[in-house]
C-alpha cells in the first residue's frame, strides 16, 4: 500500500466508545474521590484508510455519552473536508458560536482535533513531535496517579510506591480541613520519599483567597515545588495576589478554555508557570497557541493529564517544563507511555501513539 498524500486525507466518520478503567490508586481531593477513570475513545476514520485518535477525560461516566452526541455534529459540520485542523477548528467554532465553545462542545472539538492530528502525522510517518517541529526527546515527569486526600499513614505507603520508576518529583493534593491537617499530610510524604524529591501540592480550587494566603504562608516555609490552583481557577486577580505575596510559585492552567483565557490569566499576573489541558485548551491546535503566548511571556508550561499525546506537544513547547504522568490509559492502550529514570520517553512512532488495546476496551466498556 502507497504512502497516502498528507495533503489530502479527508474527514469520512467519527467513533467515539466509552469505557470505565479501574485507576491504580484512587484519587482523592477537595471536590471528589475518583475511583474509576472514565474515559471516551475517539477514533477519526478517513477516506484514505488512515485512523487518528484520541481520547478525553469525561469526570463523569454520564457526560460520554453527551460528547458522543456532539461529536455526531462536529461530523455533520466536518464530514468530507480537507483534514485541516487549524482550518477544522475555526469552521466548528463558528458553527458553535451561539450554544459557545465550552464544555462538552470544546472537548469533543478538542478530540477531534487531536484526532486529526494524529492522522496527519500518521500519514507523514512521522511522530506527533516531529510534525510540529521537534525531535522526540525525554520530558521531566511527576507521578500524579495518587496521594489524595487520606489518612497520612496511608499517604505515606503510597508516596513509596510513586516513587518506582525513577520518579523524582510527586503531586500531593491538600485541602483538609484545616491548616495543620495540610502541613502533617505534607510531612508524610516528604518522610517517605527520597532527599531532594519535588512535592507539588495542589488544592483543587478548594480556597478563598484569604484562606490560601493563610496556608500559603505557611506553606512558604516546607519547600514545596508550587502550590497550585488554591482558588476558584477563574479568580485572575486573587491569584494575581497570591502570586504577589507567596514566595511558592502559583501553578494554575488547567481549566483555561481556549488560548484566550490563558492571554487574560497572564495579562493579570495570575501565575507564575501553566499547565494547559488538552481538552480544555483546544486540542493541539489550542496547545500550540498557547505554548506561542507562553514563550511570548517566558513563562514555564506543563501539561494536565494526557500524558501520551502531552509528551509529544511539551517536546515542541519553547517552555517546557513538566509532564504531568498518570497511568489511567494505559489499560486501554497498546504501547503505554515509558518513563525511565523520571523523563517520559516521546516514542518514535508515527502519530501520537495512540493505539487501543481492544480487548481491553471491552472489558471496560461503559
Amino acid at each position: 500500500m502507497s504512502k497516502p498524500d498528507t495533503t489530502a486525507l479527508t474527514v469520512r466518520a467519527l467513533r467515539a466508545v466509552g469505557v470505565e478503567v479501574p485507576m491504580t490508586y484512587a484519587l482523592g481531593t477537595s471536590r471528589a474521590t475518583i475511583a474509576r477513570a472514565p474515559l471516551l475513545l475517539v477514533d477519526l476514520d478517513t477516506e484514505e484508510g488512515v485512523t487518528g485518535r484520541a481520547y478525553l477525560f469525561c469526570y463523569l461516566p454520564a457526560a460520554a455519552p453527551a460528547i458522543a452526541t456532539m461529536l455526531d455534529e462536529v461530523l455533520a459540520v466536518t464530514r468530507g473536508e480537507r483534514v485541516a485542523p487549524v482550518d477544522l477548528w475555526a469552521k466548528l467554532a463558528k458553527r458553535f458560536a451561539l450554544i459557545g465553545v465550552q464544555g462538552i462542545v470544546r472537548m469533543a472539538m478538542a478530540a477531534f482535533d487531536v484526532a486529526c492530528w494524529d492522522a496527519l502525522a500518521q500519514a507523514a510517518g512521522l511522530p506527533l513531535a516531529r510534525l510540529v517541529g521537534a525531535q522526540p526527546t525525554r520530558i521531566p515527569a511527576y507521578n500524579s496517579c495518587g496521594l489524595g486526600l487520606m489518612p497520612t499513614d496511608k499517604l505515606a505507603g503510597e508516596a513509596e510506591k510513586l516513587m518506582a520508576g525513577g520518579f523524582k518529583a510527586v503531586k500531593l493534593r491538600l485541602g483538609y480541613a484545616t491548616l495543620r491537617e495540610d502541613l502533617a499530610a505534607l510531612a508524610a510524604v516528604r518522610s517517605h520519599v527520597p532527599d531532594g524529591t519535588h512535592i507539588m501540592v495542589d488544592y483543587n480550587q478548594a480556597l478563598s483567597v484569604a484562606e490560601a494566603l493563610a496556608r500559603g504562608r505557611a506553606l512558604d516555609q516546607e519547600g514545596i515545588y508550587w502550590l497550585e490552583e488554591p482558588i476558584r481557577h477563574d479568580d485572575y486577580a486573587g491569584a494575581g495576589r497570591l502570586a504577589r505575596e507567596l514566595s511558592v510559585p502559583i501553578q494554575i492552567g488547567e481549566n483555561f478554555s481556549e488560548p484566550h483565557s490563558m492571554a487574560a490569566a497572564l495579562a493579570a499576573g495570575a501565575c507564575d508557570y501553566v499547565m494547559p489541558d488538552l481538552e480544555r485548551i483546544g486540542g493541539v491546535t489550542g496547545w500550540q497557541r498557547a505554548a506561542g503566548l507562553a514563550a511570548a511571556h517566558r513563562i514555564e508550561m506543563s501539561s494536565h493529564l494526557f500524558p501520551e499525546v502531552s509528551a509529544h506537544l511539551l517536546a515542541a513547547t519553547p517552555t517546557r517544563h513538566w509532564l504531568e504522568w498518570v497511568d489511567w490509559a494505559a489499560a486501554i492502550v497498546e504501547e503505554p507511555l515509558r518513563v525511565e529514570d523520571g523523563y517520559a520517553v516521546v516514542p518514535e512512532r508515527p502519530g501520537n501513539g495512540l493505539v487501543w488495546n481492544q480487548k481491553a476496551v471491552e472489558k471496560y466498556r461503559m
